[in-house]
């Protein structure tokens, strides 16, 4: 299964970054917007982002002013907009970057099964839902896999490949190249909770919400244990409000709702009840610290 050209679903904060990489990468890309305003904003961020990448390389010398004008232009010409499904149907492969709504996004790829040329392989960008579920709607479960890219997509080297029990081979393969081909390192895991990332993250920031809310310690010492005792870039509550509040809040019900009887899942009474008062994180300027843009109060 060769990849030559690839359909993203969404150019929203997730998927314009995919759709940039994959164009660094070489591949012909189309990028789908339902809403043509959508699409010119993502397809603006994306030319931002081209514009920085190429100053900064001038800057450091890996380019002259030329070369970077070409890589900005050659780049930007493999990405097509499209608000019309349809320019999707040659597309090698797929990937759904949109809400994260099991039910929009089975209907989605329902939808596609009938649009997209039959060789072509499904992905999701999903963080936390079950992968089978998506592929089992899209009526060709054996290419189907999960693209986890994380935030933000042209600067985090991380993509996790997901594969189903009914996963192909060759089509698992063909997605892995495809992310080294966009230049992250691609990690292989099966459709478990959270895949590899957040199956260990969330849990580890439950258990620091825990900590907190038993008054075993403050939160700015858990911060600075992890920080400073672990090498941690952040400590696990400045993490949550990072991710933000109702995002965590969010996978947990999913994982809990799905999985009752695994303990490393449960819900901190403080999350359920900042989540209820609007306090979110960062976003809201309040989650378990208080916020002013970007720094801690």
């Amino acid at each position: 299964m060769e990849i030559k050209k690839v359909g993203v679903i969404g150019c929203g904060l997730m998927g314009h970054g995919i759709v940039q990489i994959a164009a660094q990468g070489g591949f012909d890309v189309v990028a789908f917007e339902a809403d043509a305003g959508a699409l010119e904003k993502g397809l603006g961020r994306i030319d931002r982002s081209l514009s920085k990448l190429s100053s900064r390389n001038v800057e450091k010398g890996k380019m002259t002013e030329d070369q970077a004008k070409d890589w900005v232009g050659t780049t930007r010409g493999r990405i097509e907009g499209s608000t019309d499904k349809a320019a999707l149907a040659d597309c090698d492969l797929v990937i759904e970057a949109i809400v994260e709504n099991l039910d929009i996004k089975k209907s989605l790829f329902a939808e596609l099964g009938g649009i997209v040329k039959d060789s072509a392989i499904f992905a999701s960008n999903t963080s936390s839902f079950p992968i089978k579920e998506m592929a089992d709607a899209s009526g060709r479960p054996s290419q189907f896999v999960g693209l986890h890219f994380f935030n933000p997509v042209q600067l985090m080297r991380l993509v996790e490949v997901v594969r189903t029990d009914d996963t192909d081979p060759a089509a698992f393969e063909a997605a892995k190249n495809f992310g080294t081909a966009c230049g992250k390192q691609a990690v292989a895991c099966k459709d478990t909770p959270g895949f590899v990332v957040n199956r260990l993250l969330v849990p580890y920031m439950v258990q620091a919400i825990q900590m907190l809310d038993r008054g075993d310690a403050t939160k700015e010492d858990i911060d600075a244990a992890m920080q400073f005792g672990c090498g941690y870039p952040m400590g696990p509550l400045t993490l949550t409000d990072y991710v933000g509040l109702d995002t965590t809040l969010s996978i947990l019900e999913g994982w809990v709702d799905r999985y009752p009887n695994e303990p490393a899942f449960s819900i901190p009474e403080s999350l359920r009840t900042k989540v209820a008062e609007g306090k979110l994180g960062r976003k809201t300027g309040e989650g378990y610290y208080a916020w002013e843009g970007d720094k801690k109060q």
